[in-house]
């Protein structure tokens, strides 16, 4: 029927809208000048973090892989692979033969040879199950300490990428706080402006017939 009332609908999804999103872009007479500012302020941090977050990323990047070539370097010059062998038995491992007991290491007391002749003893991480007097390769620095093996590529890598994407979240997390900050500004600036035009209009108001 003609006169029948529709149904009622339930409010768009702001999704739906896209132009909600950029109602401080849109002229009506209810936008303010700080809305303006704020969506300017945005728009502006938005650019500099596409720029900056990228160009950072790089930098510290190309920073780190250098940094850790170069410690790699140094390791391999200063570090030997020297044979060691064992004072006790190891611990054996409670499932023998399973994936975990082939990746897992115990921490042994070791004899071995320093660089400079010198008998020593150390702890060294080895498999389960080795008997002692077994004879293990073990890393030795200019010291005649055990230490951990020279970088590999893959640690370089790794290591390097985690550095370049520690930058990018950086700079993408200090647009989002400058963000915060001015829009927080801009909304005490807001609420002193209310307070200033509710002043002014209140005693028309209040005032008594």
């Amino acid at each position: 029927m003609a006169g029948d009332i529709p149904r009622a609908q339930p409010p768009p999804a702001p999704g739906r809208h896209p132009h909600l999103l950029l109602w401080r872009w849109r002229r009506n007479p209810l936008r303010r000048r700080t809305d303006l500012l704020q969506a300017w302020i945005g728009l502006g941090l938005l650019l500099v973090v596409l720029v900056a977050a990228p160009a950072a990323m790089f930098s510290v990047g190309d920073w780190a892989y250098r940094h850790y070539r170069d410690t790699a370097e140094q390791q391999a010059r200063t570090r030997q692979h020297v044979p060691a062998v064992l004072v006790h038995d190891a611990p054996r491992h409670p499932e023998p033969g399973s994936d975990e007991a082939k990746e897992t290491r115990y921490p042994v007391e070791v004899r071995f040879t320093g660089p400079d002749g010198t008998p020593r003893t150390g702890k060294a991480d080895v498999g389960p199950g080795l008997p002692a007097d077994s004879t293990v390769l073990v890393w030795v620095d200019a010291q005649g300490a055990i230490t951990e093996p020279p970088l590999t590529a893959g640690e370089i890598r790794s290591r390097t990428m985690g550095w370049a994407i520690l930058a990018f979240l950086a700079v993408a997390l200090a647009g989002a706080v400058a963000h915060g900050i001015t829009g927080l500004a801009l909304h005490r600036r807001n609420l002193a402006e209310w307070d200033a035009a509710w002043a002014r209009t209140a005693p028309r108001w209040s005032r008594s017939p």
